[in-house]
């Protein structure tokens, strides 16, 4: 451990925020290195083997056997699951810590560092899942890890989860946890991924709290007809049909609604922006919302996913040979659902767009997510984020948001578990790495999300008792 102090020190003080703590500062940067050195993709990864690696850093730190538990459905996917005993004074049910071990594919030729090291440099981290996801789970370990050596008990029990499968794959360690071993993850409520800071050239801007997400899922759209040889085309023809109908819903858009989660997000943004696209978030947010100041906020993409449900065709497939016409045309469509919106509603307006009873519509059932019931904005979660978030960044703004990716969340909200993505980790709005080249976490950053992080669950958990 010296020898570690002894070189995180040495990181230039620049990197680091103003009330850092040496000692678990390195401890965090240890757990963090380790993780991102074990391989958990999905082609050649185990996510067992980095759940097995913190669970002994628990053990060694105090927790008993009984409380850290590592499982899964198979040999290469397991999870962890650790419990912190709380007083129970209060009676509430536990608080539930969740990140994924799972992380995207990374070749090593595509970066200009090993992504399966961790590197510093230029006060970053590198490597692949230093945003997605392993900084969030080695602050959770390193939480408990400080907590149990400071003597400190939660009045509620605190539950870390650190699963897998999330980035993709048949075995989602939530998902399955919830199916297998409710007991172990049963919680009043989560903390997740999902949220966090954003910065633009160094500069905070505001700190995110992800309390609901939309729902994937994917139609296939398919035309057939008898073919014939190119040379004598008739009037009917596959691709054309189906072409004729993905212009039709290349031009229509879902009908604008608005959820808690999103009515809070434009309020909040509004006070960011000037002019018309402040005028606009605000004016969206009425109870019928301003039909033209839609408009001109769906010419944004995001803000246009926040309003509705969006369809968007994303492969194309048709014919057989160039000397033939085609006997089958596909497409498909990738949809991302509203919280609450039906499917079934969804493909029934798709059908009425399509136009043609040609065209076939039917499910791609490639594990589409789960439904789920948008997190409440309550006092008692949000209030702390707010505080906490104005005690180390006076100021800064907290906005709600709705994700229109997925996370582990999805499965959470279904079982009745309200899910929070908030971390205080910040990132460039126009420099976002994860899943991609070069993924990388300030070093500044990652050790204000753990302050944030631990501040955050010792006031969720508290009161103090010794």
């Amino acid at each position: 451990m010296k020898n570690l102090l002894f070189v995180f020190l040495a990181v230039a003080t620049a990197t680091r925020p103003a009330f850092a703590d040496d000692k678990w500062d390195a401890t965090a940067h240890e757990i963090y290195r380790q993780l991102i050195e074990i391989d958990t993709t999905h082609s050649t990864g185990d996510t067992t083997r980095a759940a097995k690696a913190m669970a002994a850093r628990l053990k060694a730190a105090g927790f008993p056997a009984k409380d850290v538990r590592v499982l899964g459905p198979s040999a290469k996917r397991g999870n962890l699951v650790a419990r912190m005993r709380g007083t129970g004074t209060g009676g509430r049910k536990p608080l539930l810590l969740l990140a994924h071990l799972d992380v995207v594919e990374a070749r090593k030729e595509d970066w200009s560092v090993d992504p399966f090291k961790l590197t510093e440099k230029d006060g970053f981290f590198y490597g692949r899942g230093t945003r997605d996801d392993k900084a969030m789970a080695a602050i959770w370990i390193a939480t408990l890890i400080r907590l149990k050596k400071e003597g400190w008990k939660p009045d509620r029990d605190l539950i870390v989860a650190l699963t897998a499968d999330e980035e993709g794959g048949l075995e989602n360690g939530v998902d399955w946890l919830l199916a297998n071993h409710r007991p172990l993850i049963d919680a009043e409520l989560c903390l997740n991924e999902g949220g966090g800071g954003q910065s633009k050239g160094g500069k905070y801007l505001l700190n995110q709290v992800q309390a609901t997400e939309k729902v994937y899922q994917s139609f296939r759209l398919e035309v057939k007809n008898r073919g014939g040889h190119s040379s004598q085309p008739t009037r009917e023809n596959a691709i054309y049909r189906l072409s004729a109908g993905l212009v039709r819903l290349s031009a229509f858009e879902f009908p604008v609604k608005l959820n808690e989660v999103t009515r809070g997000f434009f309020a909040r943004s509004a006070a960011l922006e000037t002019g018309q696209v402040a005028a606009d978030m605000k004016a969206v947010t009425r109870a019928t919302p301003d039909a033209e100041a839609a408009r001109r906020l769906s010419a944004t993409a995001y803000y246009n996913a926040q309003l509705r449900t969006t369809c968007v065709a994303t492969t194309l497939d048709g014919g057989h040979a160039d000397n033939a016409l085609p006997q089958t045309a596909r497409a498909g469509v990738n949809c991302r659902l509203l919280p609450g919106e039906s499917m079934e509603a969804v493909k029934a307006t798709l059908v009425k767009v399509l136009a043609d009873d040609e065209i076939a519509l039917s499910l791609i059932e490639d594990a589409p997510s789960a439904p789920g019931p948008a997190s409440p904005l309550a006092p008692e979660v949000m209030g702390p984020i707010e505080r906490i978030t104005g005690e180390m960044w006076p100021g800064l703004p907290v906005v709600p948001t709705m994700s229109t990716g997925a996370t582990d969340g999805r499965y959470l909200r279904s079982a009745g578990i309200p899910t929070y993505g908030v971390s205080g980790l910040f990132e460039d709005i126009d420099d976002n790495r994860a899943h991609g080249k070069d993924e990388r976490m300030g070093v500044k950053q990652f050790h204000e999300g753990q302050e944030f992080l631990l501040r955050l669950v010792k006031t969720m958990a508290g009161p103090v008792t010794k």
